[in-house]
Formats: structure tokens, sequence, C-alpha cells
């Protein structure tokens, strides 16, 4: 299984992005889906996420501004972020818990990462 993250740049504060991740390969379902963060010397924090049932979860610091949201007939998931602030720079990172099919056919349950993707909010 791999995940696909996209949609980072660089912006200016009070600026908007929406990150985006696609899971592929032999998935038989996914579970939760969501995003952490991590900057730099920082360790890798919780910024949102969202069950297969569509129930979410924000750190306390992006509620308000960010919007996580699901497309489960893709696989994807996308983090609307709006109203950037400095402090919000840092890798994105997607993460999901996958049911999958294994090369013997066996289901196999891993959590699997994205390759981040670098988000700066900077004048």
């Amino acid at each position: 299984v791999q995940l696909q993250a996209s949609g980072g740049g660089l912006v200016q504060p009070g600026g908007s992005l929406r990150l985006s991740c696609a899971a592929s390969g032999r998935i038989v379902r996914i579970d939760t889906m969501g995003w952490y963060r991590q900057a730099p010397g920082g360790p890798r924090d919780l910024v949102a996420t969202m069950s297969s049932g569509g129930s979410s979860e924000y750190a306390d610091s992006v509620k308000g501004r960010f919007t996580i949201s699901r497309d489960s007939n893709k696989n994807t998931v996308y983090l609307r972020m709006n109203n950037l602030k400095p402090e919000d720079t840092a890798v994105y990172y997607c993460h999901a818990d996958v049911l999958s099919l294994n090369s013997e056919e066996a289901f196999v349950a891993q959590k699997s990462w994205g390759q981040g993707t670098q988000v700066t909010v900077s004048s």
C-alpha cells in the first residue's frame, strides 16, 4: 500500500492550501485516515483524522481553520487549510489504517504513511 500526498507549498499568512493524499495498492478497507505534521526539531503531531464513518478529530490549534474530508471511492483524504499562520509551517504527512492483501492473498493490517509534503507559511 502506498500513500501519495500532494498540495503543499509556500503561502502567505492568511492564505489557504488544500492537501490531498491518495492510497493505492491491494486495499480491502481503509479505516481512519488523517494528517500529521512535523516542524523542524519537533515531534510528529496529529492535525486531523477522519474515521470511515465520517467522524473527525482536530488538534486544538487548527480547529475552525482546517477541514478534513475524504472520498472513500477514491481512497483519498483531503485537508483544506484556511487562515494559515507561520506556526503551521511543517512537513505534513498523511496516514491511513489499511487492511490489504499481500502476495499470498493473506489479509494484512498496517499503518501506512505518505512521503510528506512541505507547507511553508511566510510573508
